[in-house]
């Protein structure tokens, strides 16, 4: 029988981006996989279908598509992140409810993300957020190495000292929880609230039952102030 973990030790929070600190509606993520399929299309001259398979079985199997195109066809990763990150982030508003349930959690706040820190800085800023965390772990200190790989985890943990017996941990994707679980940590999942449509792949959006997943949340905001109620 599942028996979730607790928040009772949790000293230090460790939350995705996209997709997590943001509701799933917002879609701000489909403007990014519009800017990979392009980037895809135009590396490799294939039709733009025929990009679309590619970029999605990357996706799966390397974590991010830019894994695959940097394992397989030798892409740069700076050239990567600049094209796929332009992308217009005003649909995100501020979020001063959930900067409030932020700041009343004990500890540390960190962001282990598969983006960039440019990227991380821009939607921290349109939600109010950037002064409630102490520091962002992005695919660059991860060496490239995107979530769900063990080592990407292992050394966020080490580069911020991260005892993952008493941290916790919110993620959009129940196959990005399994590691951390795996290493202690407590995992919270995040799926859409169901009011409104959202670009997801299925298995994006499989895994709210698994084992690894200790809680499940479509209100982030909700959720954390209910910790300290």
């Amino acid at each position: 029988m599942k028996s979730p973990r607790t928040f009772d030790r949790i000293d230090t929070w460790v939350f995705d981006l996209d997709n997590t600190l943001y509701p799933h509606h917002v879609n701000l993520w489909q403007q990014v996989d519009a800017r990979i399929g392009e980037f895809v299309c135009n590396w490799l001259n294939v039709t733009p279908e025929e990009a679309r398979k590619i970029q999605k079985d990357y996706y799966l199997r390397y974590g991010t598509t830019m894994r695959g195109m940097m394992t397989l066809h030798g892409v740069h990763a700076d050239d990567y992140l600049a094209y796929v990150h332009k992308i217009d982030h005003s649909p995100l508003e501020p979020n001063p409810a959930l900067g409030e349930a932020i700041a009343e959690l004990p500890g540390r706040k960190l962001i282990l993300t598969n983006g960039s820190t440019d990227h991380v800085d821009a939607v921290l800023s349109r939600l109010g957020l950037t002064a409630h965390f102490d520091a962002v772990f992005d695919i660059i200190a991860a060496n490239f190495e995107p979530k769900p790989a063990r080592a990407t985890y292992r050394k966020f943990l080490a580069d911020h000292a991260v005892d993952p017996a008493r941290s916790a941990m919110f993620e959009d994707l129940a196959r990005n929880l399994a590691i951390p679980h795996e290493l202690g940590m407590t995992t919270v999942l995040v799926v859409p609230d169901g009011t409104k449509d959202v670009v997801r792949e299925d298995w994006e959006l499989e895994g709210r039952d698994a084992l690894h997943v200790d809680h499940v949340t479509d209100d982030l905001t909700e959720f954390l102030a209910g910790l300290k109620r």
